[in-house]
């Protein structure tokens, strides 16, 4: 069995994708009316790149999964925010897809896939081909908390 130390120093690391977890997704739009309703947490695990090229969905935290850092702050976030769902979405789904299977291994259970992306692809139509709201980089790593935790 891994440890949560494991999958932190691990959950950098790139893998053939494997198999979605049908169970654990959301649609942007179910993904939108959970923040909208502050039920829910969106992490965006794309690179900064990525973020200013496309923008942000509206009201997502931003956490690159390369950055080193990634694996400490994705526990905080569930750890300190235990009344929110905590879902994730990368650009079409293949590193959110990569990831559930790293937190399964890992026994890390209530994490949600956004498995449509921002961009779409073969999950589904992605949260900026069904024109939901984004905001720029800067404006969503502003409106983060520093400390990963939301406040009721």
């Amino acid at each position: 069995m891994l440890t949560r130390r494991t999958f932190m120093l691990s959950s950098t690391a790139f893998a053939v994708a494997l198999p979605a977890y049908a169970d654990a997704t959301l649609t942007p739009e179910q993904a939108l009316s959970g923040i909208d309703e502050g039920s829910l947490i969106l992490i965006d695990v794309r690179r900064p790149e990525e973020w200013q090229e496309t923008g942000v969905a509206k009201g997502a935290w931003l956490l690159d999964m390369t950055d080193k850092q990634f694996g400490p702050r994705l526990m905080a976030v569930l750890e300190r925010n235990p009344n929110h769902q905590v879902a994730i979405i990368c650009r079409t789904g293949n590193r959110t897809n990569y990831l559930m299977s790293v937190l399964a291994e890992n026994k890390i259970e209530g994490v949600l896939d956004v498995s449509a992306g921002m961009a779409g692809g073969p999950r589904g139509n992605g949260w900026i081909p069904s024109g939901l709201p984004t905001v720029s980089a800067q404006d969503a790593f502003d409106a983060m908390p520093k400390d990963l935790t939301k406040t009721p």
